[in-house]
């Protein structure tokens, strides 16, 4: 991959379609300074995103996190690790797909979970075309997707009134840490990025730029929308806020335009998620935590057909089964912020003394200290590293590979 093509997948990832309801649900939490969660994530953002960069250019594998924390702590760390990220991906692709779904129901009539079924679908089709193919795909769409929100935002930010703005804490330091625990959703995508370390045609610097580029789009688009919603609609939104927001400056038009970036939105985190998803897999696999036989095509510039399989297929489950989409999103989220909080701390161990570990330590203490934010759901991924564990004793004996 280039680095554009790089880029285009990270803020597909990182974005995601959580900007379709977070700011709403933020805002329900803590209100107006719903906007102190966002800062305070991004603020987390920069060194967990500048450490996972600097790992991934140093130790590239499509092992991504589990294979980082592999070599700091040994094989059933790494398998422990793969499995919360590799169990959180079709909880979390389903969610995203929902939440789409339920705006293209809003704005074109169109089921909603039929909606969710075909974004999923399409997500498989262009995994399976290939990373370059579904790289460049990507790149359009983010493009595309960024010139709307900014629209969103601008055609909005006229129509702010200083009195949404109070009372500003309504539920007090409470609310916002209730605020930040649902936008944990949003702030997840820097660890699925690094499955995809090895893809980068400049394996030095190609993650590293794109990780930058990314970190100034979203800090941009997060701060936009999260300031623009509560300015203009206040903390009582609807849970379509997009399409609110657009309304003031589009009229008519704003709902068409907003299933176009419910869409994008969803496309571009699925589509992410079920790539860095079926490298781990193989990974997994190849180094006993999943059956060998989905070790195949795991190599770098090939597709692991048998791995994004069995992602696609662990989907279905969760799609039929109804499940609340809260619920869906904040188990996601308590899996993916155990394993950021386990690739910073390895970290911290195997960068060498500098500018790079004294980001990690900054990234590993942030990290930990929001897992406090993840509260009951963070038994989901201690229910996962149980599995991780007992596959792995059942599985394989093959001795640990310390990355490729």
């Amino acid at each position: 991959m280039t680095a554009g093509q790089g880029t285009a997948l990270l803020v597909g990832a990182v974005l995601g379609p959580g900007m379709l309801v977070l700011p709403q649900l933020a805002a329900a939490a803590a209100g107006p300074a719903s906007v102190l969660a966002w800062a305070g994530l991004l603020a987390l953002s920069v060194p967990v995103a500048l450490t996972f960069a600097a790992l991934g250019a140093r130790y590239p594998d499509g092992g991504g996190v589990a294979s980082f924390v592999g070599l700091a702590f040994g094989r059933r760390a790494a398998a422990v690790t793969g499995w919360w990220f590799f169990g959180a991906v079709p909880v979390g692709t389903v969610a995203g797909a929902i939440g789409g779904g339920r705006y293209v129901e809003a704005c074109f009539g169109v089921d909603g979970t039929l909606a969710a079924w075909l974004i999923m679908l399409a997500a498989v089709a262009a995994n399976a075309a290939g990373l370059r193919t579904s790289g460049w795909l990507q790149l359009g769409f983010v493009l595309l997707l960024v010139g709307l929100l900014a629209t969103a935002v601008i055609v909005a930010a006229p129509h702010g009134r200083a009195a949404n703005l109070t009372p500003f804490a309504p539920h007090g330091a409470a609310g916002v840490a209730s605020a930040a625990g649902v936008l944990m959703f949003a702030f997840a995508g820097w660890e699925a990025a690094s499955h995809l370390s090895a893809e980068f045609a400049d394996r030095r610097n190609g993650l590293v730029r794109a990780t930058v580029v990314t970190l100034a789009v979203i800090a941009v688009l997060y701060l936009g929308v999260s300031l623009t919603s509560v300015g203009v609609l206040g903390a009582d939104m609807s849970g379509v806020p997009l399409t609110g927001m657009l309304e003031l400056g589009l009229g008519g038009a704003a709902r068409p335009v907003t299933g176009v970036v419910a869409v994008l939105l969803t496309f571009g985190a699925v589509n992410t998620y079920l790539a860095g998803a079926a490298r781990l897999g193989a990974a997994l696999a190849r180094d006993g935590a999943l059956p060998s036989w989905f070790a195949a095509g795991g190599e770098a510039g090939r597709t692991p057909y048998r791995s994004l399989g069995l992602v696609a297929a662990l989907t279905v489950p969760v799609l039929v089964s109804g499940a609340d989409l809260d619920v869906l999103m904040r188990a996601t989220s308590a899996c993916l912020t155990a394993v950021t909080a386990a690739g910073v701390v390895a970290a911290v161990r195997m960068l060498p003394a500098g500018r790079h570990r004294g980001t990690a330590v900054a990234g590993a203490a942030l990290s930990v200290a929001a897992l406090a934010f993840c509260g009951v759901y963070l038994l989901v991924p201690a229910v996962l590293g149980l599995v991780a564990a007992a596959v792995l004793t059942a599985g394989s004996r093959r001795p640990y590979k310390k990355g490729i």
